[in-house]
């Protein structure tokens, strides 16, 4: 892990004259593609077509992606927007929550499934096992961005920041904890778990999904402790963690309701 030490790295993953692609835009392509070909594997498994999977990965991406850019526009950094209106639109920069994400993408598995009369909580539970994974590689763009990272540090996994990017405070630092490795390596280990549950356990539908929103609830409110990025604070406490509480809340109380389900 010392190339992350040592290396400078730098938003524009290929620069093709006026046009630059960004490596943000490039892991979450990845990031996709990646949680489609493993959705459509585990389909086969619980007999759900692959012409599903692509409908519904469709409308789930661009409900996901509204989800993400309104609710870090509207929550998590409503006065920058307010004062630089035309940032809303430049997502290639970052700026996608991942509660928005989770929200927006709910939504519309809900919707497709009541137009579409399919069961939703076996679309859901297979949605949610791969999720994490997408998660976990499209961290990796908030590290090119040089963004969400913790404090200073001096260890050989701290992660150089240029100038331009460092908060005010620690403009005299140039290396600090990779909160955005942290994060994903634990998005990474929840997806090997919801992949053995889905795969081995009898469990009711629905269960998965309780299970990720505890697990991710956990994972997003402990490294909210490690990141130093600025963000709306409600007593004290950053809206994240508030949110992700409620993900954990949500998850008990659905797992318990699951278990007592029928189907």
């Amino acid at each position: 892990m010392n190339f992350l030490h040592n290396f400078n790295p730098q938003p524009v993953a290929i620069a093709l004259g006026a046009i630059n692609i960004r490596w943000y835009g490039l892991l979450i392509a990845i990031a996709l593609v990646a949680c489609l070909v493993v959705a459509i594997y585990l389909g086969q498994k619980k007999k759900i077509s692959a012409e599903d999977i692509y409908d519904l990965t469709f409308w789930v991406t661009i409900a996901g992606i509204i989800g993400a850019r309104l609710y870090d526009v509207l929550v998590l950094e409503r006065h920058y927007y307010q004062s630089n209106p035309w940032s809303i639109i430049k997502i290639w920069q970052g700026g996608l929550a991942i509660h928005g994400v989770i929200i927006g993408a709910i939504l519309a598995l809900f919707i497709w499934s009541r137009i579409k009369k399919k069961n939703f909580w076996h679309l859901i539970d297979l949605g949610v096992v791969v999720l994490p994974l997408g998660q976990a590689i499209g961290r990796w763009g908030n590290y090119f961005n040089q963004e969400l990272f913790g404090r200073p540090s001096s260890g050989p996994l701290s992660i150089y920041i240029a100038p331009q990017n460092r908060p005010a405070e620690f403009a005299s630092s140039g290396y600090f904890q990779p909160t955005f490795l942290y994060e994903s390596l634990a998005d990474l280990l929840l997806f090997i778990v919801l992949l053995c549950f889905y795969k081995k356990a009898k469990l009711k539908s629905g269960s998965i999904l309780a299970i990720y929103l505890i697990g991710y609830g956990l994972i997003r409110f402990t490294t909210e402790f490690f990141r130093i990025d600025e963000t709306l604070l409600i007593y004290g406490w950053k809206m994240p963690q508030i949110f992700s509480i409620a993900l954990i809340v949500l998850g008990i109380i659905l797992l318990l309701n699951r278990k007592r389900a029928t189907s």
